[in-house]
């Protein structure tokens, strides 16, 4: 668990006021913890220490970073006030040198690691969207996996050809049939979780509607005696829990 960070409180000697960590606070206090280790701000402000706790996005910090050149902090400040090489500064500042517009949108908010970039950049535009939506699709931003997406980009997608004329590799032709079928699956996760809503909406008011009718008597006689097959129907729906249930049911 990270720190709390507290400031000196300068109205009351030997106390501090919380800066930042106050949901982790109270599942201390929650916990009947007397003692915990802090982090002690010299300043009261969050910027320093939100890039810690917060663990800003790849792409918010470089965005962070150019902002605060563009207004002309030297990067050796910057540097300074982020515990971080100068070096460093500038690789950040560089980050998305390369990366397609549409790419960086769909990263902006997700935990990306720093290498993640550097092997999108040996995409061309199209491959590197391709890529970026398979892997917020999957929710998988790890080093391993974009180097299986880039190992599976056929050199016309590349930035730069691979050395060589090498015969197409089976693993490599594995690993491409593997993505498209990743693909497909994404696909139809996608239109789930976007028809999910109105389908559970309309299930609900044909079950409210099914279990009022099923509640008179004349009804389900004329049912039993003209439409026994509807009935049966009718009356499996209305006992229908949630849509989720259902599917488990009609696939078991």
């Amino acid at each position: 668990m990270e720190c709390l960070v507290v400031v000196p409180n300068t109205k009351k000697r030997d106390t501090y006021l919380l800066l930042d960590g106050l949901m982790r606070l109270e599942a201390i206090t929650e916990l009947g913890w007397s003692e915990v280790e802090c982090l002690i701000s010299t300043d009261d402000e969050a910027y320093t220490y939100n890039k810690r706790i917060s663990r800003l996005a790849s792409v918010q910090e470089h965005r962070m970073i150019v902002r605060a050149v563009e207004h002309g902090v030297p990067e050796e400040k910057i540097a300074e006030a982020l515990d971080l090489e100068v070096g460093a500064i500038r690789r950040r500042f560089r980050l998305l040198d390369g990366i397609c517009k549409e790419a960086v949108e769909q990263l902006a908010d997700k935990p990306c690691p720093k290498l993640m970039f550097e092997l999108l950049k040996r995409m061309k535009p199209m491959r590197q969207m391709e890529a970026t939506e398979l892997m917020v699709g999957q929710k998988n931003y790890s080093s391993p996996f974009i180097r299986t997406i880039l190992a599976a980009t056929p050199d016309e997608l590349l930035v730069a050809p691979r050395l060589g004329k090498k015969d197409r590799d089976v693993s490599r032709e594995q690993i491409a049939r593997l993505e498209r079928e990743l693909a497909v699956a994404q696909s139809r996760t996608k239109y789930v979780e976007d028809t999910y809503g109105e389908d559970n909406l309309q299930l609900t008011i044909a079950k409210t509607y099914l279990a009022k009718l099923l509640k008179k008597q004349a009804i389900v006689r004329w049912l039993e005696v003209h439409q026994p097959e509807y009935l049966a129907e009718f009356q499996e729906i209305a006992e229908i829990v949630s849509l989720v249930a259902n599917d488990e049911k009609m696939t078991s």
